[in-house]
């Protein structure tokens, strides 16, 4: 069930002039505290959702010839329809879990590490040959 509005219009913030959905015409006052201008807000007929809103607002041409309030429509109208017509994305398949370690694994695993380190056997001759003769 999709989430219906009984106000709609456009705001200007920062420069930038989105569309607005709303359920009380008492939004203005919130959008105007929080810097928005040219705020344009009316009440719909009926409840609509927002993809219908701005269809009707297109519909009765709503910008009135203002081009930013046109490119504002058609921007959420180009965001609506992308969500509608996009593909659903297919679930990856769950993670096979991993089976529990048995005593036999855990052994075998010791043994490999025991095997596969290398015992360096250093005598104290090599090391004094290596040493360098250093005055004191």
């Amino acid at each position: 069930m999709s989430k219906t509005f009984t106000h709609a219009g456009v705001s200007t913030l920062d420069g930038v002039t989105k569309a607005r959905f709303c359920n009380d015409a008492l939004r203005t006052k919130v959008l105007q505290k929080n810097g928005h201008t040219n705020i344009d807000i009316v009440e719909l007929m009926n409840p609509m959702t927002k993809e219908d809103i701005v269809a009707y607002l297109i519909s009765i041409d709503f910008a009135q010839g203002n081009t930013t309030v046109q490119y504002a429509l058609e921007q959420e109208l180009d965001k609506r329809s992308l969500k509608m017509t996009a593909a659903p994305t297919a679930k990856a398949a769950p993670k096979a879990k991993a089976a529990k370690p048995t005593m036999a694994s855990i052994e075998a695993k010791v043994a490999a590490k025991k095997t596969t380190v290398p015992q360096t056997v250093i005598t104290k001759a090599a090391v004094t040959a290596q040493m360098e003769d250093a005055p004191y």
